[in-house]
């Protein structure tokens, strides 16, 4: 049966009336009678894998190089003229290598199909009015799929509702910042994906909130399914070592021709018989065929599979192994790849001071408690910490310094708060005190949280926070900035009473400053030293992101991709 197209529409520049109409499904979902007729229209929700190829079309794809062509003319002569032990030894070796080849390519391709079996997520989905979870790849378009921090989106979706919903994209934006969502109609449709903040993409990763979407893009009509047709019809191009094989293979072929040819005519102009002269000929050019060669180059690449192998390293096919050492240029993304991923706190200023994160720290100080308490991350069962990275990394902070995070947040739970938003850049909570007054903790950009300030916390004591003590601060947000850092300021106050009207107004006012904390999603540890041989192999590495130039820049300093003196392009 034929599937059916999907629609390929600018849906984040429509409103979401018209997008349940267009899907045909309503806020309740698809019957799961209905959900079954479509997967039958659609396919499942996974990408196209391409057509298997068969153990005999792999066979017979290891006798492509011209290299191997040769010798089998060389098999052909050779048997036709009575030397069957050549022709045996050239066969047997020819066909060694192919099975080599072909056992190769289908461990590699097992290995992978066992990989993406154990990275196949699941979704909730509303089906007959009920929340439901399923395999991702039941997912069709018109479902509403259900979001909430830890998810990995399953399907390209079009929100409709969320709650301070943030999305890490960088699969497919290369920023390591979580994007908050919105489900206003964007109007311009020509828009990137980065800024499509109504959407939600295949493969991307909830980080903090929760939300929900219409299915409009399932499988190969994702955006992550347009990048797998990409990488799938690429030309597929020879690796060098191919290609000198087949130029050495023609070179020789020439040669060993020319040779006979002039053999054959010195023969018959000495008055030799033409037929001995012909199988002479015809001898010297199979015994100049070096039959041991592509043995040699294959067992050669077959050790180098294995060795990356034992390094983790998946080589589907055995000239690839070749193609590393041939290399001049590596290009690596930055997020995730050369770093963590993870944002990690590596200074606070606190007291009129900058303190190292390896510093000791009063966990008792009032910037401690604003990190954990104005907070929205989830602390599982294991230890794993659920949310967004910066708020993340203020958690994993405290509980390194030692604090019993959980312990604190049931001593002084969280009664009130004024969410995160992007105009005015801070979020603020309020917790019940043991005394039964109430403690306001709020985090945000500095310039913004110091326009809200009136004192300043030093040390324990309460000082008036007067303009000039504002400018080293703000002063010290942009040094801070400068290394590359990301900045957020912390203040708090303690109140008497809960405020009756919960706004910004009424809460966030009147604070007492309390520091700056100063992050940033650190290089891996092992990434350095892999840069450092890179360039004594003589290979320059270059980092690809859309980061910042100067945070960029600091990053690439730090890994050596860029030395003293270097700017980054």
């Amino acid at each position: 049966m034929e599937k059916k197209q999907q629609l390929k529409e600018a849906f984040f520049a429509q409103d979401k009336e018209t997008v349940f109409k267009k899907m045909e499904t309503t806020q309740q979902g698809l019957t799961s009678s209905e959900a079954e007729k479509r997967i039958a229209e659609f396919g499942p929700n996974e990408l196209n894998q391409g057509k298997s190829k068969s153990i005999m079309v792999k066979f017979l794809e290891q006798f492509k190089d011209f290299m191997i062509l040769v010798l089998l003319a060389a098999a052909l002569i050779s048997a036709i003229f009575g030397d069957v032990t050549d022709a045996i030894i050239i066969l047997v070796v020819v066909v060694l290598n192919a099975i080599l080849g072909v056992y190769q390519e289908a461990k590699a391709e097992e290995a992978i199909d066992a990989l993406k079996k154990m990275s196949s997520p699941e979704a909730r989905v509303k089906r007959d009015g009920d929340v439901v979870s399923l395999k991702s790849d039941q997912l069709v378009p018109g479902d509403i799929l259900l979001l909430e921090a830890g998810d990995v989106v399953a399907a390209d979706l079009r929100l409709i509702e969320i709650a301070s919903l943030k999305i890490e994209e960088s699969a497919l934006t290369g920023e390591s910042e979580a994007v908050s969502k919105d489900i206003t109609v964007i109007e311009d449709e020509k828009v990137g994906i980065g800024d499509r903040l109504n959407m939600a993409y295949m493969n991307s990763n909830v980080t903090y909130g929760r939300g929900e979407g219409i299915v409009v893009g399932t499988g190969m009509n994702t955006e992550v399914g347009k990048i797998a047709d990409m990488l799938a019809t690429s030309e597929e191009t020879m690796t060098p070592l191919q290609e000198n094989l087949n130029r050495l293979g023609k070179y020789l072929t020439i040669v060993i021709l020319v040779v006979a040819v002039v053999m054959f005519g010195v023969g018959m102009f000495n008055g030799r018989e033409w037929l001995d002269m012909l199988l002479t000929s015809i001898s010297l050019a199979v015994a100049a065929i070096p039959e041991g060669l592509p043995a040699i180059v294959t067992i050669i690449l077959a050790l180098g599979t294995q060795k990356m192998a034992k390094r983790k390293a998946l080589i589907r096919n055995l000239p690839a192994v070749e193609t590393l050492g041939s290399t001049d240029i590596i290009c690596s993304d930055k997020t995730g790849t050369l770093t963590m991923n993870k944002m990690t706190i590596e200074k606070v200023y606190l007291n009129g001071a900058i303190q190292s994160s390896e510093d000791e720290i009063d966990l008792l100080a009032p910037i401690v408690r604003v990190m954990t308490y104005s907070n929205d991350t989830k602390i599982a069962n294991d230890g794993t910490l659920i949310g967004d990275p910066t708020e993340t990394a203020m958690v994993k902070f405290a509980l390194d310094k030692g604090m019993n995070v959980k312990e604190e947040l049931a001593k002084e739970p969280r009664v009130a708060e004024v969410p995160f938003e992007s105009d005015r850049k801070l979020m603020s909570t309020i917790h019940q005190l043991p005394d039964g007054k109430f403690f306001v903790g709020t985090k945000g950009a500095p310039d913004e949280l110091l326009k809200r300030c009136t004192q300043i916390d030093n040390k324990g004591e309460i000082q008036p926070l007067d303009e000039k003590m504002k400018e080293t601060i703000l002063d010290m947000n942009h040094d801070l900035a400068t290394q590359a850092l990301r900045v957020l300021a912390m203040a708090y106050k303690i109140v008497d009473q809960l405020p009756t009207d919960v706004t910004t107004q009424a809460v966030e006012q009147e604070l007492v400053f309390a520091g700056l904390t100063g992050m940033i999603d650190p290089e891996r540890a092992e990434a350095k030293d892999a840069v450092r041989v890179a360039r004594e192999a003589g290979i320059r590495p270059v980092m690809i992101t859309g980061d910042h130039r100067d945070t960029a820049e600091a990053i690439a300093r730090r890994l050596g991709i860029l030395e003293e003196g270097q700017q980054g392009g």
